[in-house]
């Protein structure tokens, strides 16, 4: 009897340990990603505004494309010592502050100009470092690094399941640009 009820454990131990080594649902991911997209804000700074009928709203035919490569910049404010540490653009997609220009970026999986060529290492390693391509240069504000880095994997999976299932737009943003130099002081 001692036999049999150990056999009926372990089998039910492998049938248990093969139901959670499934394979993972690709159209559950996608979803997971999108909700996460949406909850954590990604729109709010990588899907351009644009004026609408009542106001500032999301132009969601360049959703989460970035900074628009037909918006051409001018040279980054002179914040000063004031209050004020940060302005925008009004599409919500370029951010002046102490740390130069930043632009954020196209997260589509255009292979040139987006997230296309990127694997998830890559993505991943990029959100919890906090540099670009997970080794290079800082990722500038405002980027919520604090949130992004302490996702689980995950939640970083399906963000980056959802993001290669978009359509690639091409849209080549701009590189950061170094904070203005400070005026020349006479002595």
């Amino acid at each position: 009897m001692r036999h049999r009820s150990w056999f009926l454990l372990a089998m039910a131990s492998l049938v248990a340990r093969s139901a959670s080594a499934a394979p993972p649902d690709p159209k559950g991911d996608v979803a997971r990603g999108k909700y996460l997209v949406a909850t954590m804000g990604c729109h709010h700074c990588h899907t351009p505004m644009k004026m609408g009928p009542n106001g500032p709203e999301r132009d969601m035919t360049r959703m989460l494309t970035g900074h628009p490569s037909d918006l051409k910049m001018t040279p980054s404010p002179d914040l000063g010592k004031g209050p004020w540490m940060m302005t925008a653009s009004a599409t919500f997609t370029a951010f002046a502050g102490p740390w130069g220009v930043s632009y954020a970026a196209n997260l589509t999986p255009d292979p040139e100009t987006g997230i296309g060529s990127w694997t998830e290492k890559t993505f991943v390693d990029a959100m919890r470092t906090g540099k670009h391509l997970g080794k290079g240069r800082p990722i500038l504000p405002p980027m919520p690094l604090d949130s992004m880095a302490v996702a689980t994997d995950k939640d970083l999976h399906a963000i980056y399941v959802y993001l290669k299932s978009l359509k690639p737009v091409k849209n080549p943003v701009p590189q950061p640009a170094e904070p203005a130099a400070p005026p020349a002081t006479s002595r």
